[in-house]
Formats: C-alpha cells, sequence, structure tokens
C-alpha cells in the first residue's frame, strides 16, 4: 500500500493511508487476529459471512428487479413538522398509521 505526501501535508496523507486501509479491510484483520480462533469458530464465522453477503445480493437483485419495493426511513409526525418549520422542505406526503394507506406500504 502506497500513499504519496503532498506539499509536506502529512495530515492529508495519513487520512488518505486510513482509508485505503479500511477499504482493504486491515484493521477488521487486525481486530480479528488479536486473539486466537479456533478452526471451528473460523470456519462458522466465514459461512455466516458467506450467508449475509448471499442475502444482500439477493436483496440488491430483488429491489433493482422490482419484486421488493424499495424501503425509505420511518419518518414520525413530529419529525415532519420539525422539518416544515424549518423549511427544510415544503411538502412530504407521508401517513401517519401506515397500515392504513397503502402507498406508504
Amino acid at each position: 500500500m502506497q500513499v504519496f505526501v503532498r506539499d509536506n501535508n502529512v495530515e492529508q496523507a495519513l487520512r488518505v493511508l486510513k482509508k485505503k486501509m479500511q477499504r482493504e479491510g486491515v484493521f477488521r484483520e487486525m481486530k480479528r487476529r488479536r486473539f486466537y480462533e479456533k478452526p471451528s469458530e473460523q470456519a462458522a464465522r466465514e459461512k455466516s459471512e458467506a450467508v449475509r453477503r448471499c442475502r444482500k445480493a439477493a436483496r440488491k437483485k430483488a429491489i433493482f428487479d422490482g419484486s421488493i419495493p424499495v424501503s425509505f426511513p420511518k419518518i414520525s409526525s413530529v419529525q415532519i413538522r420539525a422539518m416544515r418549520q424549518n423549511q427544510r422542505i415544503i411538502r412530504l406526503d407521508v401517513c401517519d398509521p401506515p397500515s392504513v394507506c397503502n402507498v406508504c406500504r
């Protein structure tokens, strides 16, 4: 892994290095290797990670195909009122009881 220091800006180079290490999974690997992991525990962990990746890929594919609707974060009526008062949004069509409305499900 290589990071160039430009204009003697070491802080920026450190930030870039940390970001690269985070993307490569170096920190996760260091944390995992802090203690000994039995081979059976390692196999179980790797299997659960593979299942998680597979489920995530299937969920993304289903959303892309349109068989699963895209879910948006739930916003309460208090948050809507606060946003309207701050004029961050003009109008937000969200029903308070989402079980009643077919659009907001």
